[in-house]
């Protein structure tokens, strides 16, 4: 079987169609066309399936530096001019228009991505989630509106990169460079002192970095070991979170991965995880211990530690 990655889509059967409302996404969000990358939201998306349809609305000749960037992608540009005096073009509804029509003739795509925080699409993320199609949302933080995020079954948030991120890499690129091109017993040690620094910052972010779970999560997981006479599957847990808050995202509260949220759980008695084999599941933490399935006398070993605990889920099943 296939391990499941966290999300709650299958990355082996989900086919989704981009759509982007590019001017919204570079109108006071800290992005510009000529900084705009497209790859983070697309290894977010790349996570859940495969994007097989791309397309950007806009006024092109406004946004001309970004065409390069969007076309190393894929992503087909749709020009739409200002239809009216106060400068307001068309692109949202040439947007609508082309996503319901894709949404009823394409019944192979199942998961629709709107980039864009504008709250004029909670009509289309109704109607497409009316006809079973799964939606995920893009925008800037500051610049989306809460009514959308809500309208959508996910939602992913960008970032553009400060500038403190790009110098930071820019250094580190010359660092590296620098290393390959000294050798000898320099440039080991030039190697040594870089990695202890690197370590010396990894040490001090995880020490900086506040975790807390939310009172949210809590209520989640209460609820979900209340309902259930076994084990609970984790990715159901994860599921049910993204359903209640579809922009939630552990890293917000300090975790690195979900599996760090559970052990935060567990460590505070929310729950209790047990192993059977290689996969993990979670149950009431006053629940009596799970009895050793026959024939499995080698499962019955201690866990690994949790830095080495691999997040192997079975197959969500949806029955609550």
């Amino acid at each position: 079987m296939a391990p499941i990655r966290e999300g709650f889509l299958d990355n082996n059967q989900h086919r989704i169609a981009l759509f982007l409302d590019f001017e919204n996404l570079v109108t006071n969000t800290g992005f510009t066309a000529g900084n705009f990358d497209l790859q983070p939201a697309m290894d977010r998306l790349l996570e859940r399936g495969k994007v097989v349809f791309r397309r950007a609305y806009c006024d092109w000749s406004r946004f001309k530096e970004a065409k390069g960037n969007l076309h190393e992608f894929g992503v087909e540009l749709i020009d739409v001019p200002p239809s009216t005096r106060s400068g307001k073009n068309g692109a949202d509804m040439r947007l609508v228009i082309d996503a319901l029509e894709l949404c009823y003739a394409r019944e192979h795509i199942d998961t629709f991505a709107i980039a864009s925080g504008d709250s004029d699409f909670c009509p289309l993320a109704y109607k497409l989630r009316e006809n079973g199609k799964q939606l995920i949302g893009l925008a800037v933080k500051e610049a989306t509106s809460p009514l959308f995020v809500k309208a959508c079954d996910e939602f992913i948030y960008l970032r553009p990169r400060t500038r403190a991120e790009k110098d930071k890499e820019k250094r580190a690129q010359e660092h590296e460079e620098a290393g390959k091109g000294r050798g000898g017993k320099h440039g080991k040690g030039h190697g040594e002192r870089q990695g202890k620094d690197q370590a010396h910052g990894h040490k001090g972010k995880a020490e900086g970095s506040k975790t807390e779970v939310p009172e949210s999560v809590v209520e989640v997981v209460q609820r979900l070991l209340a309902r259930t006479t076994g084990t609970l599957n984790p990715s159901l847990i994860k599921e049910a979170l993204v359903r209640k808050e579809p922009d939630f995202d552990e890293r917000d509260h300090g975790f690195s991965s979900f599996t760090k949220l559970l052990s935060a759980l567990e460590h505070e008695g929310v729950l209790k995880r047990v192993q059977q084999g290689r996969q993990w599941y979670v149950v009431a933490p006053d629940a009596a211990p799970l009895e050793p399935s026959p024939g499995r006398g080698r499962a019955a070993r201690a866990p690994v530690e949790e830095e080495d605990e691999e997040e192997v889920y079975p197959d969500p099943v949806d029955d609550f």
